[in-house]
């Protein structure tokens, strides 16, 4: 019997990478993605995977949010999130609905010519090797203040009318937490790259504080001159 390798290691990592283009979802290390796919390109794209590491490299587009006006050739920012396929299933009507794990992120060292309608770029992984080691226990992947990301969290969620199980949520570990808001609220696509870019825990956890403090504020604001 053949011993497969079947989780990744740094060393294993795929030197082209099938990436999917989709403007306002972004992926980090330790995230779950569930992912609904139904056209033909990336039908394509999820049985080649399946075929091979089960890697799936989601990136955003920089100018068209609606994925499937996306033309050949799009921009796609620099640094994207590799995930790998842990959860398939396929729906009477052909689509595919899956589950990717964010595993490691990567910056785009080239695009590759495209594979059955879809795109590839040749991923340079190397300045996120930590993301294979993340660990809520170093000091630099603490939140500095657990306690005011949770109520800018509280604020946002009342004022954009977003029910969740926010007791769970504070529960959850400062990683984990920062990483579900990261990906789930609905932030603009520019605000969830920078989020992606951010280096450690602490840094990303600041910066998502203020990103739902400044929209909770904004809305607070909307909703006041509306009622005047």
């Amino acid at each position: 019997m053949i011993d497969r390798l079947r989780i990744p290691t740094f060393e294993t990592l795929p030197k082209d990478l099938p990436v999917f283009p989709l403007s306002g979802a972004m992926l980090l290390p330790g995230g779950h993605m569930p992912l609904n796919v139904f056209e033909p390109r990336y039908l394509n794209m999820i049985e080649d995977a399946l075929k091979g590491s089960r890697l799936i490299g989601m990136i955003q587009p920089i100018t068209e949010r609606d994925e499937h006006l996306l033309p050949d050739g799009t921009k796609l920012y620099e640094i994207g999130c590799a995930g790998r396929i842990t959860q398939f299933g396929e729906t009477e009507d052909g689509r595919y609905l899956i589950v990717l794990d964010g595993l490691i992120r990567f910056r785009v060292e080239e695009e590759l010519g495209a594979v059955d309608g879809y795109r590839r770029v040749r991923p340079d992984f190397s300045p996120y090797i930590h993301d294979f080691n993340i660990d809520d226990t170093i000091n630099d992947e603490q939140i500095d203040d657990r306690d005011r990301l949770l109520l800018a969290m509280t604020r946002y969620f009342d004022l954009n009318g977003i029910t969740a199980d926010t007791d769970e949520i504070a529960e959850s570990s400062d990683q984990d937490l920062i990483t579900t808001l990261a990906m789930s609220c609905p932030l603009d696509p520019g605000e969830k790259q920078a989020l992606l870019e951010c280096a450690t825990t602490f840094q990303r956890g600041e910066l998502l504080t203020s990103m739902l403090e400044i929209a909770a504020y904004a809305s607070e604001s909307l909703s006041s001159d509306v009622r005047q």
